[in-house]
C-alpha cells in the first residue's frame, strides 16, 4: 500500500456518518486524518477512542488516525478529501479555505443535503466555488445507515465520479468484510437522489405519523421513485436505472429504518409537532428539512411535475397542515 503525505486521506465532520466512514476506512488505510470543529470530542476520542456523541461503540486505533480542528493543516496534508458534515454547514466549515488549497485534490462528497446559500449540490459547489474540475469530484452514497455500519452489519456502498477510475480508487479503499461498494459514472444523478429521497422520508413520516400504514406508503414510495426519475432526468438526461441500489435502494432505506432521522423528523411533524419543535427534540440533523425549499424552486424551474414534494414544502415551509394536504396528494397518486 502506498504511503505518505501524498496518500492521505482526510474525513471532515464528528457526526455519525463521517465516524462510520473513518471505521470503514480505517480497515484498509493507516493514513487517514479526521476534523472535528469540537475541541472536548477530540480530547475525549485521543484518551478514550471512541466519539463521544456519534456511534459511542465503534472504537479506533487513534495512533493511525490524526484527529485535529485545524482545518488548513489537514487539507494541506491530505490528497483525498471527504466531506461528510452537514450540508447546512458546508459553507461556514470552508468559508476560510482557498481555491489554491485544494488545487489538485480529489475531493469526495459524502453529504445528502443541498449548500443553501448557493442552492446547489455539493458537487456544483465544489466547481463553482473553488474550481475543482468534476473529474476530481465524487460522492459516496447508500444505501447505507450509519448505525449499521457501526455494528459491522453488511452494507453496500455506491461511488459515482465521472471518472470511473477515481471513483474505483475510492470504492477499493472502501470495501471490508462489511462493506460491497460498486461505482457509476452517474455524478449528477446520484447526487440529486441522495437528497431526494431525504424528502420523500419526510412524506412517508409525516403519512405514518398520521396514522397511515403499509398499503400506503408502499403506493408513496413506488411514486416517489418516478419523481426521483422525473426530476433528474429533467436536470441530466442520460441513460440510467433508477431501480438500482443506489436510487431505488437508497430511498427504500431512508423511508422505511428506524435509523432515518428524515424519517423520525416526518413522523413529528404528523404527530402535530411544530417544526421549531420537531428539530428542537433532535439531537441531529435531518438533511431534507433543509433540502426541501431548494429542490422547490429547481423543480419549479424546471416545469416537473412533483406532487409529493409540493406536499412536503407546503407542510414544512407554507405552514399548511399535514391532515388537510396529504389527503389532497391521495387523490394524485396510483
Amino acid at each position: 500500500m502506498e504511503t505518505g503525505r501524498n496518500s492521505r486521506i482526510l474525513i471532515i465532520g464528528g457526526g455519525s456518518w463521517a465516524t462510520a466512514l473513518i471505521k470503514i476506512l480505517s480497515q484498509n488505510e493507516n493514513n487517514i486524518s479526521w476534523w472535528m470543529r469540537d475541541e472536548t470530542s477530540i480530547e475525549h476520542l485521543k484518551l478514550h477512542s471512541h466519539n463521544p456523541k456519534y456511534l459511542q461503540s465503534a472504537e479506533f486505533n487513534t495512533e493511525n488516525i490524526t484527529i485535529s480542528s485545524n482545518l488548513s493543516a489537514l487539507i494541506k496534508d491530505a490528497q483525498t478529501i471527504v466531506i461528510a458534515v452537514p450540508s447546512a454547514f458546508v459553507h461556514e466549515t470552508f468559508k476560510d479555505i482557498t481555491n489554491a488549497a485544494l488545487q489538485g485534490k480529489i475531493v469526495f462528497s459524502a453529504l445528502k443535503g443541498m449548500i443553501p446559500e448557493m442552492n446547489v449540490i455539493p458537487a456544483r459547489y465544489l466547481h463553482k466555488n473553488f474550481g475543482i474540475p468534476y473529474s476530481k469530484i465524487g460522492i459516496i452514497c447508500g444505501p447505507c445507515h450509519a448505525e449499521e455500519v457501526a455494528m459491522e452489519r453488511l452494507s453496500y456502498l455506491t461511488v459515482a465520479c465521472s471518472e470511473l477510475n477515481v471513483a474505483s480508487e475510492m470504492a477499493k479503499k472502501l470495501e471490508c468484510r462489511y462493506i460491497r461498494a460498486s461505482v457509476s459514472d452517474d455524478l449528477f444523478g446520484t447526487e440529486f437522489s441522495a437528497i431526494l429521497k431525504n424528502v420523500y422520508a419526510l412524506a412517508t413520516g409525516i403519512s405514518a405519523g398520521l396514522g397511515y400504514g403499509d398499503n400506503f406508503q408502499a403506493v408513496l414510495i413506488s411514486n416517489s421513485i418516478r419523481e426521483i426519475e422525473s426530476f433528474i432526468d429533467a436536470l441530466h438526461p442520460i441513460h440510467r436505472d433508477t431501480k438500482t441500489s443506489a436510487y431505488l435502494g437508497d430511498l427504500l432505506v431512508t423511508a422505511y429504518s428506524k435509523f432515518s432521522r428524515n424519517r423520525t423528523f416526518g413522523f413529528m411533524i404528523g404527530k402535530g409537532y411544530s417544526v421549531k419543535a420537531a428539530k428542537l427534540e433532535m439531537n441531529m440533523v435531518a438533511e431534507g428539512y433543509y433540502a426541501v425549499k431548494s429542490l422547490h424552486s429547481i423543480k419549479k424551474e424546471f416545469k416537473v411535475d412533483m406532487p409529493i414534494l409540493e406536499f412536503v414544502y407546503s407542510v414544512l415551509y407554507a405552514g399548511k397542515s399535514a391532515k388537510k394536504e396529504l389527503n389532497f396528494l391521495t387523490d394524485k397518486l396510483d
